[in-house]
C-alpha cells in the first residue's frame, strides 16, 4: 500500500509532465504527442511578408462574410486588408492609383504613442509607453505593427454599397499630442464623399491613463436617397507567437470571441486555416479581441447593439477577427453615428473589468478560472499593503499554507508514522521477498496494528494541487510581474533570474523534501525519487523568477512544516541519502 500511494503521486507528476512536453510541440509548431492538439498555425514559423508587397487577391480578401443574421443585411464583403501600393482593385474600393499616398500620423498620450494612416484611418502602430519590450529593455513594447516581420492592424469601414472603407484616403484633423493637463486628445479622419454621396467620418478619443481608446463612426448622407451601410470593425494579425516567449511554457495567442450565451470561446488560427473554427457568430452583446501573453486588444460595441462575429483566413499566416452591425438607416441629408471602443494594451485585470463584462477574461486562466481569480484578488491586495510584487507572492503562499496546515499536517503525520514503520516493512520485504502473496499479507498486518494508512498523506495533498496550479496560472499571467522587482538582482519577476540562485534554492530545498521523506522499499523507486526532482527542476532554470519564487516559498515551509511534526510525534528528521549502487 505504501507504494500505492508513491504510485498515485508519480502518475500526477508524470501526467503534468506529459502536458508540458504537448505544449512545447505546441510552442513549436509541431503536432501534439499525446493529445492531437494543432499547431497555432499552417506557417506558424514564417515571417509575415511585407505589408506593402503581400497584398491579398479580391477573392481571397474580399470574400464574403459568413451568413448574415436575421437582423443584418447580407452580401456584404470587408474589402482586402492589407495596405500598400500594389493593392488590387475591389469592388467599390478606391485602387492605390487613385487615391493619394498614404501617411502616417503619429500621436502620443501618457501611456500611448500611435501611429495611423491616412488610408482609411487605420492603427497601424501602437507603442506602450510604460511597459518595455521583452527583448530590448531599451525600446517601449510595440503591440500593433505593420512592419516586415509583424502584421498586427485595428481596421474599420462601410460595407453594402460604395461607402467608405479602411482603404479610402482620409484627410486628418487634431492635435496630435495630448496637452499639459488635458484629459482627453480627439483625432478625427474624414473621407471624400463616395460615389453615391455618403463620407465617413472618424472620430478617436484618447483619455490620459487610458489604453481603451474611443471609436465614433459618422455617416453622412448627401445624397438624395435614403442608404443602409453596415460598420465593419476588425483586428487583422499574423499568426506567429510573440516574439520573446519561453520554450518552457506556452500561453494562448489567436483571437477570442465573448458573449453572455457563450461566454469566453478561443479560435485557433490553425481553425480558422481550415475553416473549422467554431464560436457564435451573432449576438446583442460581447466583444471580439486578439490575445497574446500578458497583452490584448478589443473591439468593443454597446450593449444591445446587434453584431455579426466573423472570422477568415486573409493571406498566408494573416487572419482577420471581427464583427459587422447595421447602422440604422441615413435618410437623404441626415447623419448617423455609432460609437465603440477599441482596447489596446496590458491585461490589468481590473481595469478590463470596468471596459466590458466579461472582458478580463482575456487574462486566460483556463479551467481554474473559479480559483485563479480569488487568488488574483488576494494578491492584488496584498501588493497594496506590502508595495512589492516579490514580497506579496511570498505572503500569498505563506497565507496558503496556514489556511491548508491541517490538511499538510495529516499528510505529514502519515508519512511521518510510514517512516516510523519503514524500517519493520524493509525487514519483512527482505525475509518474504520470494513469497509475494504473503508479503502483501504481512504489509497489510504491519499498518493495521501500527494505524497507518498508507494514503493518508495523498489525499491533503491531492485537494492542495488545484489551489497551486491555479496560482501559477495567476503568476504566469499577470503583466504586473513584467519589470516588477525583488529583491537585489531580481529586477523583473516575469523573466528568469539572471544569476540563477533562485532556481539553485528551489533544487536544493526539493532535494532536502526528498530526503526526508520515507525511503521507498523498492530500489528503483528510490532512484526516480531522486532523478525525477532533479530533472523537473531543470525547467525551473528557465522559468519566470516570480514562478520560481513561489515554489521556492512553498518548499521551504513545507519543509518547516514537515520538520516540526515529525519532530512532535517523535520521529526525528531523517536524511534518507540516495544509493545508486
Amino acid at each position: 500500500m505504501n507504494d500505492i500511494r508513491r504510485t498515485i503521486l508519480w502518475v500526477i507528476f508524470g501526467f503534468s509532465m506529459i502536458l508540458l512536453w504537448d505544449q512545447w510541440q505546441i510552442h513549436n509548431g509541431r503536432q501534439a504527442t499525446f493529445f492531437g492538439a494543432p499547431p497555432t498555425a499552417s506557417t506558424a514559423g514564417q515571417a509575415a511578408p511585407p505589408a506593402a508587397t503581400s497584398a491579398p487577391s479580391p477573392a481571397t480578401a474580399g470574400g464574403a462574410l459568413p451568413p448574415a443574421s436575421p437582423g443584418l443585411a447580407a452580401g456584404g464583403a470587408v474589402p482586402p486588408l492589407a495596405t500598400g501600393a500594389t493593392q488590387p482593385s475591389a469592388e467599390g474600393v478606391p485602387t492605390a492609383s487613385t487615391a493619394p499616398a498614404a501617411q502616417r500620423i503619429r500621436v502620443r498620450t501618457d501611456v500611448l504613442q500611435l501611429d495611423f494612416s491616412t488610408e482609411g484611418g487605420t492603427l497601424v502602430r501602437s507603442e506602450l509607453l510604460r511597459h518595455v519590450d521583452l527583448e530590448n529593455k531599451d525600446a517601449n513594447f510595440v503591440l500593433f505593427d505593420e512592419s516586415a516581420q509583424r502584421v498586427y492592424l485595428a481596421q474599420t469601414g462601410l460595407i453594402g454599397g460604395s461607402f467608405p472603407n479602411h482603404k479610402t484616403a482620409m484627410r486628418f484633423v487634431g492635435e496630435r499630442e495630448l496637452a499639459e493637463g488635458a484629459n482627453e486628445l480627439v483625432l478625427r479622419f474624414e473621407s471624400p464623399e463616395a460615389a453615391d454621396g455618403v463620407q465617413l467620418v472618424k472620430t478617436y478619443t484618447l483619455k490620459r491613463g487610458s489604453y481603451a481608446i474611443g471609436v465614433r463612426h459618422e455617416v453622412i448622407n448627401r445624397s438624395p436617397l435614403a442608404v443602409n451601410p453596415q460598420l465593419y470593425l476588425q483586428l487583422v494579425r499574423d499568426g506567429n507567437k510573440p516574439p520573446g516567449e519561453s520554450a518552457f511554457y506556452s500561453t494562448f495567442t489567436g483571437p477570442v470571441v465573448y458573449t453572455e450565451a457563450k461566454k469566453y470561446q478561443k479560435i485557433d488560427f490553425a481553425d480558422i486555416e481550415k475553416g473549422k473554427a467554431e464560436f457564435e457568430r451573432a449576438a446583442s452583446d460581447g466583444y471580439v479581441a486578439m490575445v497574446q501573453h500578458y497583452f490584448a486588444s478589443a473591439f468593443v460595441l454597446p450593449q444591445g447593439t446587434p453584431r455579426e462575429m466573423f472570422m477568415r483566413r486573409v493571406d498566408t499566416n494573416l487572419y482577420a477577427a471581427g464583427m459587422i452591425t447595421p447602422i440604422p438607416a441615413v435618410a437623404p441629408a441626415a447623419t448617423a453615428a455609432l460609437e465603440a471602443t477599441l482596447f489596446a494594451g496590458p491585461q490589468e485585470e481590473k481595469v478590463l473589468q470596468a471596459l466590458a463584462p466579461g472582458l478580463e477574461l482575456v487574462k486566460d486562466y483556463g479551467w481554474l478560472t473559479i480559483l485563479a481569480k480569488p487568488l488574483y484578488w488576494l494578491l492584488d491586495w496584498l501588493h497594496s499593503v506590502i508595495g512589492n510584487w516579490g514580497w506579496a507572492i511570498v505572503a500569498l503562499v505563506v497565507l496558503l499554507k496556514i489556511a491548508f496546515y491541517w490538511l499538510n499536517a495529516k499528510a505529514y503525520a502519515s508519512m511521518a508514522k510510514m517512516k516510523a514503520v519503514n524500517p519493520k516493512v524493509m525487514e519483512m520485504r527482505e525475509r518474504l521477498k520470494d513469497n509475494p502473496q504473503q508479503m502483501q499479507q504481512e504489509m497489510m498486518r504491519i499498518y493495521r496494528e501500527e494505524k497507518v494508512n498508507p494514503l493518508g498523506g495523498c489525499f491533503p495533498i491531492l485537494v492542495q494541487i488545484p489551489v497551486f496550479i491555479a496560482l501559477y496560472w495567476v503568476l504566469l499571467s499577470s503583466v504586473e510581474m513584467r519589470n516588477a522587482p525583488w529583491i537585489g538582482w531580481i529586477h523583473d519577476l516575469s523573466a528568469p533570474d539572471p544569476w540563477y540562485l533562485l532556481p539553485v534554492l528551489m533544487t536544493l530545498t526539493t532535494m532536502l523534501q526528498t530526503a526526508l521523506n520515507p525511503q521507498p522499499p523498492d530500489p528503483l523507486q528510490a532512484k526516480l525519487m531522486w532523478f525525477m526532482p532533479l530533472i523537473f527542476s531543470v525547467m525551473f532554470f528557465f522559468f519566470p523568477a516570480g514562478l520560481v519564487l513561489y515554489w521556492l516559498t512553498n518548499n521551504v515551509l513545507s519543509i518547516a512544516q514537515q520538520w516540526i511534526i515529525n519532530t512532535r510525534m517523535g520521529v526525528p528528521p531523517q536524511f534518507n541519502l540516495p544509493k545508486f549502487k
